[in-house]
């Protein structure tokens, strides 16, 4: 079967796909991937086939306030609406004539598409091709029972809050997310293809696919009264790492110290380290505790040369599947890749994100029981070494993850999303 991978030029959106893509090889099929030049070297390296962004802007983790100067003084309702519609629906027909003419060199029998590229209903009506939805963020489908997307809401729990919600939904729909919907209508209307008018702008990529591969357990999503047959929950999804990359990544680190704690901010809002990385470290940093800061690549030789205490570790990159197998507390902007691997060892959280989505990955982890939401992305470093200290000082919060990361054992996860490509490629597109 040759199946082509789709994906955004973001780490957190690329990263999860791999190690199904790989496993999909060994499992002897053919794959190819359509993502941005950034990832030509790492996808040779895995021997995949790339087709590169041609008419599609790159848009990355490191160049969006370069490409959108004007992004970076947005906050709120406001940021979320310009994403929507510049960094997401914008794209959506050169990502389309682009795979179009991929498929001239490689016609691939099945897609597996990002869901925030939203190609999938012209991927499937107009070139006939069976498709995978990929969600690496939390269930974006509506649901009478589920917050609207973007405000951190957890399910009401009386009239006035189901009202309040209520009102957001429509904010969303009718202002916030209008210029996507907009913009989206009407490239697909250029194509012939109309869309329907009930339901949200994210459930598009849910209705025009054949499967769904939803990354994390269903446990740490919100209960849902319509079930989607065609969603599949399969846990936490690795990125893929050769062999030769395994085991290296704790190296140097000291373990005589009774607590581990880990903090990170993210691939994408990492620039000012003063929202979360410093008031953390600020909390924590005279703890009897060692303290590993994951900066993802930015300001690290600073940030050590602040805080030269030996129980603090900067590091631009960390093994958190490593270090999670020791740490007590993770304290996090809320990547829903991130509080996924965490849960998955058993690790509760303090969460402190409101863009990018990360309020709503930060709303079900609060649901949930497995972690604090300080619900700001500039919390106070008396604020979260208070939730440091909650967390340590109760074991119901150790108890709750560890519980959570039953739902996350058992199950491989790259084989259960193969297995669900596989079928969907032997499926008429519908």
């Amino acid at each position: 079967m040759k199946i082509l991978f789709a994906s955004q030029a973001i780490d957190g959106h690329f990263n999860p796909m791999t190690g199904v893509a790989m496993r999909l090889k060994d499992r002897g099929h053919e794959v190819a991937w359509y993502t941005g030049p950034v990832y030509a070297d790492k996808l040779g390296g895995m021997g995949i086939r790339h087709f590169p962004f041609r008419r599609a802007t790159e848009h990355r983790a490191d160049n969006l306030n370069e490409l959108y100067p004007e992004r970076a003084t947005l906050k709120g309702p406001r940021a979320i609406g310009f994403d929507g519609e510049k960094i997401f629906a914008s794209n959506v027909s050169h990502f389309f004539e682009d795979v179009r003419e991929a498929a001239l060199q490689y016609p691939f029998d099945v897609a597996v598409v990002d869901s925030s590229m939203f190609i999938h209903r012209l991927v499937s009506h107009l070139m006939g091709k069976p498709v995978v939805n990929f969600v690496a963020i939390p269930n974006m489908e509506s649901d009478p029972q589920v917050p609207p997307l973007f405000f951190g809401f957890r399910p009401p729990r009386n009239p006035v809050e189901k009202a309040i919600q209520g009102l957001a939904g429509l904010l969303s729909d009718k202002v916030i997310l209008r210029p996507a919907a907009q913009s989206y209508r009407q490239q697909h209307s250029a194509y012939g293809q109309a869309v329907p008018r009930e339901g949200r702008l994210t459930d598009e990529p849910y209705r025009c696919s054949d499967a769904i591969i939803q990354t994390g357990p269903e446990s740490l999503d919100f209960p849902r009264r319509r079930v989607n047959p065609k969603v599949h929950y399969v846990g936490a999804l690795l990125p893929y790492r050769a062999a030769s990359q395994s085991g290296t990544g704790s190296s140097g680190f000291p373990r005589s110290y009774p607590t581990t704690l880990v903090i990170t901010q993210g691939t994408v809002d990492k620039l000012d380290q003063d929202k979360l990385i410093v008031p953390a470290l600020e909390a924590v940093k005279d703890m009897n505790a060692l303290i590993i800061v994951a900066t993802g690549g930015q300001g690290t030789k600073a940030l050590t040369a602040r805080y030269p205490q030996p129980n603090v570790v900067v590091r631009d990159y960390v093994d958190f599947a490593e270090v999670f197998d020791y740490t007590d507390v993770f304290i996090t902007n809320g990547g829903f890749g991130g509080a996924q691997l965490s849960l998955s060892k058993g690790v509760p959280l303090v969460v402190a994100g409101i863009n990018e989505g990360k309020s709503d990955v930060n709303a079900r982890v609060e649901y949930a029981g497995v972690g604090i939401n300080l619900r700001t992305e500039s919390p106070k470093p008396a604020d979260i070494a208070a939730a440091v200290g909650k967390i340590l000082a109760d074991p119901g919060w150790k108890s709750r993850a560890r519980k959570m990361r039953e739902h996350f054992e058992g199950a491989d996860p790259a084989e259960a999303a193969a297995a669900v490509v596989e079928a969907a490629g032997r499926r008429t597109p519908g």
